[in-house]
């Protein structure tokens, strides 16, 4: 009675086992439709305020349960569930320029990185080897060394080699940092099973099931997320700057065209007016004059103010002539509006034109049509433009264009800053993020919340500069600019200007995750639809059910009452295979569904192995007891012997192959186990059980039943 207790519980607690492990991706499937139905409510919500609310219910009564049951459930491959394949790639050469000294950097430095680049994008090569070798063709025969743009502190440790040693570093640290940092973000952003690997020097390869929204996952991949404070400084100095600038673009031209008088030319011949159009500064102002600067401040009608009227040199011009003169004398400034902001506490704005000498002193606001960005840049980034910036400046644009200028006229219009080159504070200091809504305006933003140290610092740089505006800026783009009112205690701050909730969102992920060291780029995307995903799963559904119907089909037909027996063993040996698939975290792929068609192929086989063995020793006249002690024992090792030579394939396919041929040989391996369990221990023991049950009789497909002496 106890042996039969023994086979008793050798069948069911398998069984038990399985079903326990495949519970959660039971309540994930449940879960994710009470999710479904949820966000369908939030967005049917006539406000953003409510539509954050449902969601927040769900995730209090559901959240937890969620995200316990997506780890632990079946995870399916892309193939089969839809969403994004994405190859990334790490911008090591940005990195390395952004390594050296910034006052060291001249044209010869340029080249090389642009040669560099120029390589990498024919090759797979290291980069920092292409760089290298790049700068002893082009940098060392001009007396350069990497010890003229890289410092390392030290000066007695300032070599060559050390210098290159440390670049190395840099460069490996960013391409792990990064796989980090986006397997991060991937999770909070709750990408169920994702599969992040490195690959090469400096390529990352993503699979990301289930993803919908493809927008939002290239930008939250995309996103450097560094985050920095910066004081303001549109000061007098930055427009002489950009004075400067315009004198350059000037004398260019004119040696361009030969010109040795004083008249100046009509366009910039670098880029033709028809090309990129200058909008003339009083068409900008009438434009933009009612864009806020701050909240306090907003631009003054100036149409009918005698001081603008008196400094305004266009006075009694068309509006083709303003473009044409305008144009020819400031090829820069024309491509954005100036302001300055009047002394006194009316604190009105006023247009500015480049037409004297005399800058004064003060507080000034540059606005940009969108039209022009590329432009502006183009010339920013110009070799022999960047010394005219001052060394601690940078020039940075606004990330949204002012949605209340966008609202009354259409026009994208962005707001110019020029900031402190050396951030105030940076996102280290960041400990948690937080999507949120404005209370007085219901807009989307991000509560930021700083540790001690950052906490601290804020404190101290709030109370230092009272009355002046922080920037807030993100991968180089500035999302708010606020006036400081006062010192700002507790390490709070928050982030605005997001166009939505979900943009918002994404803010809190990538600051919760952290920045990259270096940029990184999509250089290959494959989308697979979800519908594509479901019409995989149905056919491989549809071909496993086809293939295990044929199967019991034919074991009754031919093995009768065995083959029932041999029918159990084979569903049981499935049920096993996804069990332990979704127990050790693997993925479920189309090919892994081959890999368990091919198992139910080869535990059946392993039953017919055994049965024509007990067949041939009932014919012998063995009693039927006998004969499948003997049929069990004498076939064993040709069961053994045949998985065991499948087996060693598989384990050479899982080892040295990838992607989905890994998959397959995943499943199939876990089959070879639960083949020789169901078919031989399994199998066995149920047809003892039924032995006992039914006395002396059991028919294995023999011409009559035979039985047990």
């Amino acid at each position: 009675m106890k042996n039969n207790w023994g086979k008793l519980f050798l069948i069911l607690i398998p069984i038990i086992a399985a079903i326990a492990v495949m519970i959660p991706t039971y309540r994930a499937y449940q879960l994710e439709g009470k999710l479904k139905d949820y966000r369908a409510n939030a967005n049917a919500a006539g406000n953003s305020a409510d539509s954050l609310a449902i969601m927040e219910e769900f995730r209090n009564k559901y959240g937890t349960d969620l995200d316990e049951a997506k780890k632990n459930q079946l995870k399916l491959g892309l193939d089969l569930r839809g969403g994004m394949y994405v190859t990334l790639e790490v911008d090591v050469v940005k990195l390395l320029e952004e390594s050296a000294q910034r006052e060291a950097v001249d044209e010869v430095f340029l080249t090389v990185l642009a040669k560099t680049r120029e390589e990498l994008a024919e090759s797979e090569s290291d980069a920092l080897d292409v760089f290298l070798k790049h700068f002893n063709e082009i940098a060392r025969p001009k007396g350069k060394s990497l010890i003229s743009y890289y410092d390392i502190g030290d000066f007695r440790e300032a070599t060559e080699e050390n210098i290159i040693e440390r670049l190395r570093e840099n460069a490996d640290d960013a391409i792990n940092q990064a796989a980090e940092v986006i397997r991060q973000r991937i999770d909070q952003y709750g990408v169920a099973e994702p599969n992040i690997q490195q690959q090469g020097n400096n390529r990352i390869i993503l699979e990301l099931p289930g993803v919908e929204n493809e927008d939002q996952m290239r930008s939250l991949l995309e996103t450097t997320a560094r985050l920095e404070f910066h004081l303001v400084r549109n000061n007098a100095d930055i427009v002489r700057a950009f004075a400067r600038i315009d004198n350059l673009l000037v004398e260019q031209n004119r040696k361009r065209a030969g010109i040795v008088d004083e008249q100046p030319l009509a366009q910039d011949t670098a880029a033709p007016v028809a090309e990129t159009p200058a909008p003339a500064p009083a068409t900008q102002t009438d434009t933009m004059q009612t864009a806020k600067l701050d909240a306090d401040t907003s631009l003054a009608d100036t149409s009918g103010a005698d001081t603008s009227k008196a400094n305004d040199p266009y006075a009694g011009m068309s509006e083709k002539e303003i473009m044409e003169k305008h144009t020819s004398e400031h090829p820069f400034t024309s491509l954005f509006a100036s302001y300055f902001m009047q002394p006194g506490d009316a604190g009105q704005m006023v247009p500015f034109y480049y037409t004297t000498d005399e800058i004064p002193d003060g507080e000034y606001s540059f606005r940009i049509i969108k039209d022009s960005i590329a432009r502006f840049n183009e010339i920013l980034n110009r070799p022999e433009i960047r010394p005219l910036i001052p060394v601690d400046f940078k020039i940075t644009i606004e990330a949204k264009p002012d949605s209340r200028l966008f609202k009354q006229s259409g026009i994208e219009v962005f707001e110019i800053f020029s900031l402190n080159r050396e951030p105030e504070l940076t996102g280290e200091v960041i400990t948690n993020a937080q999507q949120s809504f404005d209370p007085t305006t219901n807009a989307p933003m991000v509560n930021m919340t700083m540790n001690d140290d950052g906490a601290e610092r804020w404190a101290r740089i709030t109370g230092a500069n009272i009355d002046k505006r922080v920037a807030i800026v993100l991968d180089d783009r500035v999302y708010s600019a606020p006036v400081v009112r006062d010192r700002i205690l507790g390490g709070r701050s928050q982030i605005s200007g997001m166009s939505n909730a979900d943009e918002a969102r994404l803010l809190e992920v990538v600051l919760k995750a952290g920045a990259l060291k270096a940029p990184v780029q999509i250089i290959e995307e494959r989308v697979v639809g979800p519908s594509l995903g479901q019409d995989s799963i149905n056919s491989g559904i549809t071909a496993s059910l086809f293939a295990m119907l044929l199967v019991i089909a034919y074991m009754v037909f031919y093995y009768n009452k065995g083959g029932l027996v041999a029918d159990f063993a084979v569903l049981l040996n499935v049920f096993l295979v996804i069990a332990v698939l979704t127990a050790l975290k693997g993925t479920l792929t189309l090919p892994g569904i081959g890999g368990i068609i091919l198992t139910i192929g080869m535990a059946v086989d392993a039953n017919v192995l055994i049965f024509e063995r007990i067949r041939e020793e009932i014919a012998k006249g063995r009693s039927l007891r006998s004969a499948i002690d003997e049929g069990f024992s004498k076939a064993l090792s040709a069961i053994i012997d045949g998985n065991i030579t499948t087996g060693i394939t598989a384990f050479i396919l899982l080892t040295l192959a990838s992607g989905p041929i890994q998959g397959f040989a995943t499943t199939l391996l876990i089959g070879i186990i639960s083949t020789l369990f169901t078919g031989i221990l399994v199998t066995r023991a149920l047809i003892e059980l039924l032995l006992i049950k039914g006395g002396n009789e059991f028919n294995f497909g023999q011409p009559k039943q035979i039985q047990s002496i």
